[in-house]
């Protein structure tokens, strides 16, 4: 496929994804206006062989409306979204980032090293539901072990891709750092991962990477005005529900308590306040203290 083919899907859905709901003439005047088509309209054939290959590609459905003749696209699953908007944003990225060569030494991006190093063999497994086998060597160890991992589930966080599946010696559900990873081989033989295993429940209480058995619970955390924005553009989880008041905001959540969880609250430092629960301010407290502490034994 050429680059500029892609492009030109890549628009489509950027361009109805922004718009919400678009008619066909307005599509059609803005594609005039695009660097694809030479001032020329977008043929109906040509227009529904995009369409296609589209839905093909990313797995995007580009729906119309017969009631207004609207064209939409079809987000149901949520999730899928999520992937979507990603694939979109690095795709848009990189293409815009190709074009600015001339500015490069101005443009800074965060490395992710995992991904060039073993995303592709991983993605392999995945795919074909095979066991990876690998040595691991985390950074709580100063030797590495071998692995061999059923994955179920890939998942990116804080510039880190990292791999849930069950550890075939242990039989037990865990999570690996692929930067951590070395000598990553994929096995011959497939294995079923549970009908009852789903990785959007799996995932869906916890906040990061640390999964737990542990019970959910409703916390409520007050924020300044100014926190309070960058919370709203950026939801620290997907159960964020904000009351808005004159000077501050109170966010609640529904989330497991883990130490990554506690991490993150930690770094908003006074911008934001525990309410509740009293377990989740007493680890807050605790670890505030050892801190403080700490810098005392060092003044």
């Amino acid at each position: 496929m050429s680059k500029d083919l892609f492009s030109r899907y890549i628009w489509i859905v950027d361009t109805i994804k922004r718009y919400g709901r678009i008619s066909r003439k307005e599509l059609n005047r803005r594609w005039r206006n695009s660097p694809f088509s030479n001032g020329e309209n977008l043929p109906r054939r040509t227009f529904y062989n995009y369409r296609m290959a589209i839905e093909e590609l990313f797995r995007i459905t580009i729906e119309c409306d017969q009631t207004t003749f609207e064209y939409y696209i079809n987000d149901e699953d949520i999730h899928n979204e999520s992937v979507t908007n990603w694939l979109l944003n690095s795709v848009v990225t990189n293409n815009v980032l190709s074009d600015s060569r001339k500015v490069s030494e101005r443009i800074f991006l965060e490395d992710i090293p995992s991904a060039r190093d073993h995303m592709g063999t991983v993605m392999d497994a995945l795919k074909e539901l095979r066991p990876l086998t690998f040595s691991y060597a985390p950074f709580s160890r100063t030797s590495a072990r071998e692995v061999t991992l059923e994955p179920y589930f890939l998942k990116l966080f804080r510039q880190r891709w990292y791999i849930t599946g069950r550890n075939v010696k242990e039989d037990t559900l865990k999570t690996y750092a692929l930067d951590r990873m070395s000598d990553v081989t994929v096995g011959p033989e497939q294995f079923e991962i549970p009908a009852d295993f789903n990785a959007e429940e799996f995932c869906r209480d916890s906040f990061g990477v640390v999964f737990t058995q542990g019970e959910t619970k409703r916390v409520v955390i007050r924020t300044d005005t100014r926190q309070a924005k960058y919370l709203r553009n950026l939801p620290l989880h997907q159960s964020q529900k904000e009351m808005v008041h004159d000077k501050f905001s109170i966010f609640q959540y529904q989330i497991k308590l883990t130490p990554d969880f506690v991490s993150e609250l930690l770094s908003y430092g006074t911008g934001i306040v525990v309410l509740e629960p009293p377990e989740l301010r007493a680890m807050m407290l605790t670890s505030l203290r050892e801190t403080l502490e700490l810098y005392n034994q060092h003044a």
